[in-house]
């Protein structure tokens, strides 16, 4: 796609509905798209067969949304592109999995603080993590403030965004990796489970934990000690205490 006055390099804002289709139809990775209430005509409804066709999750705002975003004629769409390229859950474990070490994933349910989540991934980074899962919908925008408080991790380590946290929990699971759920909605110690074996561990959002659903699914629960009076820990503290009992294990053994 030229660059044009509809794409701002510095922000990553795209906006207009043939501007929008053009980068999809180029490759470019979208992060979050934003699309007006109500909007309809021809027009957009091929953007719509785009955004279907490429399975792309899309947002429905108020206009008043849009206009703070941009000043420009958005054209009831505004879109933020990626500035990472995202991965295929499928060939990245494929490729983890013929590799001689166990190989260990994180999934991250919800978790919507930009600087949570890119230190969660510097320490994912760290720790020997070979990808970071996410769900199209309800997470972090991965933009300047993420890049910045990843430290480069996010350009160094594999991030797959699914559709759906649950069906890529199934495909961890038939592909011989262990799935545990880190909550405080158990009793099972963070220390019990055998994290030399092929692992993924999920992590819940900032709010409420782990959905219900995929907490249901998982081979097993564990929970970090607390000797205080708080209830649980900020959610990239406890990834780290969680990652580094798995390298703790694996440099022991």
């Amino acid at each position: 796609m030229k660059e044009t006055d509809s794409y701002n390099t510095q922000t990553n804002l795209i906006f207009g509905i043939r501007p929008l289709k053009e980068a999809i139809d180029s490759g470019r990775e979208i992060d979050r798209i934003f699309i007006q209430k109500g909007l309809s005509g021809d027009t957009f409804g091929e953007l719509l067969a785009t955004l279907q066709e490429n399975k792309l999750h899309y947002k429905q705002v108020p206009v008043e949304k849009l206009n703070r975003l941009t000043r420009k004629n958005h054209q009831g769409v505004v879109a933020f592109m990626s500035p990472i390229t995202f991965h295929s859950l499928e060939s990245v474990v494929e490729d983890a999995l013929e590799s001689t070490e166990a190989p260990l994933f994180m999934l991250l349910d919800r978790v919507t603080d930009v600087r949570n989540f890119g230190a969660i991934v510097r320490t994912a980074e760290c720790a020997g993590v070979r990808g970071v899962i996410i769900p199209q919908s309800q997470t972090a925008p991965i933009n300047g403030d993420a890049m910045k408080t990843s430290t480069g991790a996010l350009s160094r380590i594999p991030i797959i965004r699914v559709p759906h946290l649950l069906d890529a929990i199934y495909h961890l699971q038939g592909s011989g990796i262990q799935v545990l759920a880190c909550t405080e909605k158990t009793q099972d110690s963070l220390y019990t489970p055998d994290y030399t074996k092929p692992t993924a561990i999920v992590m819940g959002s900032e709010e409420d934990g782990i959905q219900p659903n995929l907490m249901k699914v998982c081979d097993a629960r564990t929970k970090i000690p607390l000797m205080g009076e708080i209830g649980s820990l900020n959610v990239s503290v406890a990834s780290g205490v969680v990652l580094y009992e798995v390298v703790r294990q694996r440099t022991q053994s």
